[in-house]
Parts: C-alpha cells; sequence; structure tokens
C-alpha cells in the first residue's frame, strides 16, 4: 500500500467507520506511515474534513450512486469521499482529487472500481448544492449542516431561525484564531513574526490580544507554538478570560481549566503577583493543563486534579476572581467538532445543566466577599445559560448580575434573551450570547458579583498570611539543612507535634504529590544537599532568586507559590527549579522558562537566525554570547530553555517532547 497521505487518510477513515470516533485512530495511522511533517498535517486534514462534511458527502455521493454508499466496500467508499472532501472543500483540484483517487483503489486492491471511481467523483465534485431539492427543512439540515435527524429537528425546534449557521457557519472566515502571549509579544508583533516564520495570513483579531492566521499545516506544529508565543483558542473563548479581569495581586481559580488556554491568559494578567489555581477533574487532561503552563513559562501557577466539591471544601471564600468555563452540551462546536453533533440528546442537555449547578455552586463558595465569578459556555442550551444563570441568582441573593464584558471599548456578540430564562427574572442586557457570525462558533458568557468589600491586594514585595505560611514552611526546611546549631528548648509534645504536623502539611500543599523519586535521578542527596546545591547554583547563574524560599520534594527543589494547607491532590504549586544528579544541580525546563529573564548567562537568539529552529530541533548550537556554564537560550529577548555550554558550543537541553520533528 503506498505510503502517502491520501492512503493514510483513507487508512484511518476506514478504521474509524469501524471502531468509532477517535482521533488515536488518525494519530496510529500516521506513526505507522512515518510521514513528514507536511503530509502528516494534510492527510489529518483530509480525515477530519470528511468528519466535519460526511453528511454533505454523502449526499452529493448518493446522487450519482443508484445501489447507495452502503453497498461499496469500505476502502472504495471512504476513497470516494476523501476525493470529495479535498475537492469542495480543501482547494484541491478536481483532476488531481479524482486521479488520486482512482491511483488509490488500485493501492487498497479494488481496481475492479476504479472506473466506478473516476465517473462518481467527475459529477459529485462540481454537483451545485444550490439545486438540491430537499423534502423538508430537516432534511436540508441533515445534508446541509452533516447533522443527525435527532440533531436536525433539536435545532429545528429550538434555534428555527439560528440552526443552519450553527451547523454551516465557519468562525473567522476559516482562519485560526490565536492567543498571543503576552509575556513574550503583543498581538501585532505576532503577526510580524508569524508571517515571517511563512504563514499565509495573520491579522489581529477583534478580541484585544487575539490573532487570526492561516498556516500551511498545522498551528500546533509551528515554530512559535513551541516557543510559547501563541496557544490556539477561539475568539469567544479568549473573552472568557478577559472578562475575569484578573490584575497583579489577585488569587484566582480557573475551576474547569485545562487545555490550558484561559488559564495562560489569566496568568499573563496577573504578570508574576498573587496565584493562579487551575483545576481540572480528568487526570490525563490535568497533565495536558500543567505542561501547557510550563510551556508558557508561568511562574505563579498551582495545578490541581480534584472535583469542584473538594475545593469548595478546603478553600471557602479563599479566591478574588473564579472563572467557571462549564462543561456543557457543545451546542456551540456543532459546526466545528463532529463529536459534538454525534453524542448530543437532550439527555446531555439535562445532564450538563445540572453539572454546571453544582459547579456554580462549588465556585460560588470559593469566591471571597465583594469578588467575581464569571460563567460562560460553548452551547446555546437556555437550561445551560441565561436560564442557568437565572437559576442561581435565585438561591444565591448574595450575588448581583454585572455587565459580563465590563468597562471595555468594543463589543462582541448580542445580548441575552429573555424568552430563555425559564420564566425567572433575569436582566438579559448584562449576560452576552454569540451566535455564529459574531466573532466565534457560539458561546455564553456572564458576570456575577458576590456582595461584600474586596479584600486589599498586598503590595508588591508584601506578603499575605497564606504566603507567610509556606514561607514559615520553607524556613522550617532551611533550618534543618544547616545543621550543627543548637537547637532551642522543647516545647510541650502537643505544641511540637502541631507545628511540625502544619509545616509537613503546607510543605505538601505548596509541593504537590510529586512523582519524583531518586531513581528518577536525585541520587543520594539529602533535602539539605538539595538545597544548598541549588543556592549556589542560584548565586552563580539566578542570583534574584537565590534568597527566594526553596522547599524539596520527591527529589527536586521547588520555589513554591502561596497556597494555604489542604488535603487536595496538587500536582504543581510554583516552579520545580531542578534536583541534584549525580552530585550536581541540573535545571528543569521550566526554570528557564519562567525566570529566564533573570538568568545573568543567556545566548541570544533571534527569530531569524537559523540557530533558532536548530535549537528547538534538539541539536547543539554555536554559543556567540553565552560563557562556558548553563545558560538561558532566549529568542529575542524571550526565554526558550535551557543549554550548557562547552568549548564554545551548547549542549541542548529542550524537552524531547517539544522539539520539532
Amino acid at each position: 500500500m503506498a505510503a502517502n497521505p491520501r492512503a493514510a487518510a483513507v487508512a484511518a477513515l476506514v478504521r474509524q467507520e469501524q471502531d468509532g470516533f477517535s482521533n488515536l485512530i488518525l494519530d496510529a495511522e500516521l506513526r505507522r506511515r512515518e510521514l513528514d511533517g507536511r503530509d502528516k498535517a494534510f492527510a489529518s486534514a483530509i480525515f477530519y474534513t470528511v468528519l466535519e462534511h460526511r453528511g454533505t458527502i454523502d449526499f452529493i455521493l448518493e446522487q450519482f450512486l443508484p445501489k447507495g454508499l452502503a453497498k461499496l466496500d469500505a476502502p472504495v467508499r471512504e476513497i470516494l469521499r476523501a476525493a470529495v472532501a479535498q475537492a469542495r472543500y480543501m482547494q484541491v483540484p478536481v483532476s488531481a482529487a479524482v486521479n488520486e483517487a482512482v491511483k488509490l483503489t488500485r493501492s487498497f486492491k479494488k481496481s475492479s472500481a476504479s472506473g466506478l471511481v473516476n465517473a462518481v467523483l467527475r459529477k459529485a465534485c462540481v454537483y451545485d448544492l444550490d439545486k438540491a431539492v430537499f423534502q423538508d427543512e430537516i432534511e436540508k439540515l441533515m445534508v446541509l449542516g452533516s447533522a443527525s435527524r435527532e440533531v436536525a429537528e433539536f435545532l429545528h425546534r429550538h434555534y428555527p431561525e439560528e440552526a443552519l449557521g450553527i451547523l454551516t457557519h465557519t468562525a473567522d472566515g476559516g482562519m485560526t484564531s490565536l492567543r498571543a502571549n503576552p509575556l513574550k509579544a503583543s498581538a501585532a508583533q505576532l503577526c510580524e513574526l508569524l508571517m515571517q516564520k511563512g504563514a499565509k495570513s495573520a491579522e489581529p483579531g477583534i478580541v484585544p490580544g487575539s490573532v487570526l492566521a492561516r498556516f500551511e499545516g498545522s498551528p500546533a506544529e509551528q515554530e512559535l507554538f513551541r516557543q510559547g508565543y501563541y496557544h490556539v483558542e477561539g475568539q469567544a473563548s479568549q473573552l472568557a478570560a478577559l472578562c475575569v479581569e484578573a490584575k497583579p495581586g489577585d488569587t484566582v481559580l480557573d475551576l474547569c481549566a485545562a487545555p490550558g488556554g484561559k488559564s495562560s491568559q489569566l496568568a499573563a494578567a496577573l504578570q508574576g503577583r498573587g496565584v493562579l489555581v487551575s483545576n481540572e477533574y480528568v487526570a490525563a487532561r490535568a497533565d495536558i493543563l500543567k505542561s501547557n503552563l510550563e510551556r508558557m513559562g508561568v511562574p505563579n501557577a498551582v495545578v490541581l486534579n480534584e472535583s469542584p466539591a473538594r475545593i469548595a471544601d478546603a478553600l471557602p471564600e479563599f479566591f478574588d476572581r473564579v472563572l467557571v468555563d462549564a462543561p456543557c452540551s457543545g451546542e456551540g462546536m456543532f459546526r466545528k467538532e463532529p463529536v459534538a453533533r454525534q453524542q448530543h440528546c437532550e439527555a446531555l442537555v439535562k445532564q450538563c445543566a445540572e453539572l454546571g449547578t453544582e459547579i456554580l455552586d462549588c465556585a460560588a463558595a470559593v469566591l471571597a466577599p465583594g469578588g467575581q465569578l464569571v460563567y460562560s459556555t460553548c452551547t446555546f442550551a437556555p437550561e445551560e445559560d441565561e436560564g442557568q444563570v437565572a437559576a442561581f441568582l435565585q438561591r444565591h441573593p448574595e450575588f448581583t448580575l454585572a455587565d459580563a464584558l465590563g468597562n471595555v471599548d468594543y463589543t462582541f456578540g448580542s445580548e441575552g434573551e429573555a424568552n430563555r430564562t425559564g420564566g425567572l427574572p433575569l436582566d438579559v442586557s448584562k449576560v452576552r450570547r454569540i451566535w455564529p457570525g459574531q466573532g466565534g462558533e457560539g458561546h455564553f458568557m456572564a458576570r456575577l458579583v458576590k456582595a461584600g468589600t474586596p479584600r486589599a491586594l498586598p503590595a508588591p514585595g508584601e506578603y499575605t498570611p497564606e504566603e507567610q505560611l509556606w514561607l514559615a514552611a520553607a524556613a522550617e526546611a532551611g533550618k534543618r539543612s544547616k545543621g550543627g546549631k543548637p537547637q532551642k528548648a522543647a516545647k510541650p509534645a502537643d505544641a511540637r507535634s502541631a507545628r511540625r504536623e502544619n509545616s509537613r502539611a503546607c510543605r505538601e500543599a505548596v509541593q504537590g504529590r510529586s512523582s519524583r523519586s531518586r531513581e528518577a535521578g536525585a541520587g543520594d542527596a539529602s533535602p539539605a544537599q538539595s538545597l544548598a546545591a541549588w543556592r549556589e547554583f542560584a548565586e552563580e547563574y539566578f542570583p534574584e532568586l537565590a534568597k527566594r524560599p526553596a522547599v524539596v520534594h520527591g527529589g527536586g527543589v521547588l520555589l513554591p507559590a502561596a497556597f494555604p494547607q489542604t488535603n487536595l491532590h496538587v500536582l504543581r504549586a510554583g516552579v520545580f527549579v531542578g534536583s541534584v544528579q549525580k552530585g550536581r544541580f541540573v535545571p528543569e525546563h521550566h526554570l528557564f522558562t519562567a525566570f529566564g529573564a533573570l538568568c545573568r548567562n543567556r545566548e541570544e537568539l533571534t527569530l531569524a537566525d537559523s540557530r533558532t529552529v536548530e535549537y528547538l530541533s534538539g541539536r547543539e548550537i554555536e554559543a556567540h554570547t553565552a560563557a562556558d556554564g548553563w545558560c538561558c537560550v532566549t529568542v529575542d529577548g524571550w526565554p526558550l530553555g535551557g543549554g550548557k555550554v562547552s568549548g564554545g558550543r551548547v549542549k541542548n537541553h529542550y524537552p524531547k517532547a517539544l522539539r520539532l520533528l
């Protein structure tokens, strides 16, 4: 079988039809065929375009197959679908799509079908859908929106005027919406960098900080993405984090945070002050969340893998700002995500509304007096949107509804709709509903303010009581590391035990439950030796960090974020800066992404420098500005990662998982 992107896409589609929707199927096929980056992107585009438009594609093909698609062998069926997808949705010339499809019949040992494939495709690829005759509006929605009958009937019943747009509108004109990482570049600067690195187009979006771009291949395979300059996120999704209006010094909770796009926005707003707690209930998604925040260089994040109820029990009235981007029925994603159409039903809407109610009540419990709660979904269901907010205000009279957009100088979306509140009172002019065509796929958001006086934020350099707690715990660890000094007379056993337990609990909270072990590279270094090695390393390379409180956990040294003692499952609370390996301190990637600007020894690259791609690919590069020893590799002044200089060469320590292929 020919090892080409079209064959890979067809093979994956055959398996998908048999085994059900899963991106794992495509990933496995791409790995098996060992395609390069460009071919991998093309195969992926064919695969997902077929899934997205299968209903429309099948309707067109059925016009020229008297016996129907179902009578064909699976490979022939998918060859036809893939060819129509390329010609109608991917700007592939009809002749190329048809000719390559005929070749694939031979590759899949279906040569007897080559004549049929050729004849059908030459008509199907140019079929005029505008002349199609449908039995009724339901069939029209099913065909043009590639929707099941159940979804088409649901949309026609609940959103008769918006139904077709929900299923067919392409957000942002088909461009990819990005969020610039302000820790590295503004939206305007990102546009310039994207064009320099080969993007087809790049322009600022409606939402401040957003960029709309076109790429050759996947945006996640781009060099700038791996450097943490941006993440991929729709404009409407970005708006929810902006509505939080987080400011330096705030304590912020992103309650349903994975994969981390909104958390990275909130972190940028905090500017390294205060603390960001990013939570994800699903363990695998929580690991992705942690990795993304490290890649973006966030220094003050706590990553939790917890249920909202346990967070509410552990941290009552703790947060100044809370974002709830709630799990929802996903009606706003119908055009973009085939799985959203496949799994949708009225029972799902009810289930998501009930779950949203539970999460909102937990969010209300953790919000401090005077704090603000932003609630958002990517659905149109009234039970999850206006009705959900109206019911919340009935349960929580201590909250008032504020304008969702706050004090901004731009407009986005439209007001809510009074007929969607479930009969409960709600000032719908203050909530925001975003329909397809208004700058996103489909979203809803509301801002709720809790009665009371907001807490006074500490001045830069000062500490809250919570910060003083972890500082005391770190100091206790430092005392044990010095050794040899006489201790004060012991207090009564109960007081000593309580103090020891408090310090242990606090350290566990700020350090998290790490999978690190001595076998993982920490050797036999004691906590005192690890701290001493870190401070010696920091004095040489990061003097501004040398005096910061540090603790040891699982063999690694942590600069902790401010977080109180709890029994919550903490994946990361601060920055793991490194560990002692074979008697020497070895820094971690997160140290450089979070604090690289403070490093005294830097290898300074530019985006146009050929060494940038070499470094991102995991290869050694020539050292031009860094002296021997550890260094931070920067690109146009922004930290990229670490390396070790010797003999005029920078040995690469960029993580393998992030390297360019």
